[in-house]
């Protein structure tokens, strides 16, 4: 078996999956109809701020939230919706977004780049 580093398996990841700019995700945003997950921890929503409307799911809790099956499942993550997905920096969402599509999740995107993508692109964020 190969081994990958983090790098190649991100990589992997964003050759399968639909990778969004920071307007593309404002302009999804605005037209409304969307879910957007932040996978970042709490110390980092606390000390950075977030993007308005979205909806906090640690990364090591995805799988559980977004299987219906189980008894941590959040309503937030409905499989016939649009979810957009960000982290800080695009890796954890990368790879959240490609389990995801392995679930079953056919409308699912990530931010490129993250929160610092959003940020440096001028976005709103509330604190």
């Amino acid at each position: 078996m190969e081994i990958k580093s983090v790098i190649d398996l991100v990589k992997e990841a964003k050759q399968q999956i639909e990778n969004l700019s920071p307007a593309e995700v404002k302009e999804e945003l605005d037209k409304g109809n969307i879910t957007l997950i932040d996978l970042r921890e709490k110390e980092e929503l606390e000390e950075h701020g977030k993007i308005q409307g979205s909806i906090p799911a640690p990364r090591g809790m995805l799988e559980f939230y977004a299987d219906p099956s189980h008894p941590f499942h959040k309503p937030e993550f409905n499989k016939n919706n649009r979810i957009i997905l960000h982290c800080a920096a695009g890796a954890r969402s990368a790879l959240a977004t490609l389990t995801l599509k392995q679930m079953g999740y056919k409308n699912v995107a990530h931010l490129n780049g993250g929160f610092e993508a959003w940020k440096d692109a001028g976005m709103p964020v509330i604190l």
